[in-house]
């Protein structure tokens, strides 16, 4: 019996909807600790769908609100969905309606599906495209939304939940550093943060050490260009 479009996305999308709803039902607790209702959760997740982006702007949210930290912490954090979106330009038909879809909802893992995803003949390739993304989408604001719903029917208040926006940065250091060859941009970017903590305070040592870290990659690929 020939496989749908649909099928065919939801058995290659599994694995996202184990990871995103424990992660997303972990980020809707979160954000219940921090004093918000049910509702912040799935909104954000829905509209900023950032994944380690939305567990900064929830602790930011709570202190004193600065739009240029945020847009710039956006920017770095985010930036490299940029080069998932050059990757996958052969793959997704410009000319299709739904490529507005596919483009806003490119998270790290759709890519990794997208990309590998070995479509059967006979089923559309760009519906199977547009099904992952949207079931992807689907399954972090379902995370989200049951975290925040079960905080607050349950008056849930985790001490020292907090830590999981801590864990996530770790593992995401961790897993960088086993991907680098030569380790200078962690490490760099560890010699910097103390640096600008120390020389300007906590208030602003997240943005110099973002501004300072672009001009570090800006100079290091002019002279890979060079060489």
């Amino acid at each position: 019996m020939p496989r749908s479009a649909f099928n065919v996305a939801w058995h290659a999308s599994l694995p996202v909807l184990f990871g995103y709803l424990i992660l997303g039902l972990g980020y809707g607790l979160y954000m219940h600790n921090l004093g918000f209702a049910w509702w912040y959760p799935p909104l954000m997740a829905a509209t900023i769908y950032g994944g380690s982006v939305e567990f900064v702007i929830a602790t930011m949210l709570t202190q004193h609100f600065n739009p240029l930290t945020v847009l710039l912490i956006t920017f770095v954090v985010g930036f490299r969905q940029f080069f998932y979106a050059v990757s996958m330009l052969n793959r997704y038909d410009s000319g299709d309606w739904r490529q507005w879809l596919r483009i806003y909802g490119l998270s790290d893992e759709t890519f990794a599906v997208n990309y590998t995803l070995h479509v059967p003949t006979g089923v559309n390739r760009q519906t199977v495209y547009t099904w992952v993304t949207v079931l992807d989408y689907g399954y972090w604001i379902s995370g989200a939304l049951f975290g925040g719903c079960l905080g607050q029917a349950l008056a849930l208040q985790i001490p020292r939940l907090e830590f999981v926006m801590t864990a996530l940065f770790i593992v995401l250091c961790l897993d960088q550093w086993q991907r680098e060859s030569d380790h200078l941009s962690t490490l760099s970017g560890l010699v910097l943060t103390a640096l600008t903590l120390w020389l300007v305070g906590k208030t602003y040592f997240l943005l110099v050490t973002l501004l300072l870290l672009v001009l570090e990659y800006s100079w290091l690929d002019w002279r890979r260009r060079q060489s």
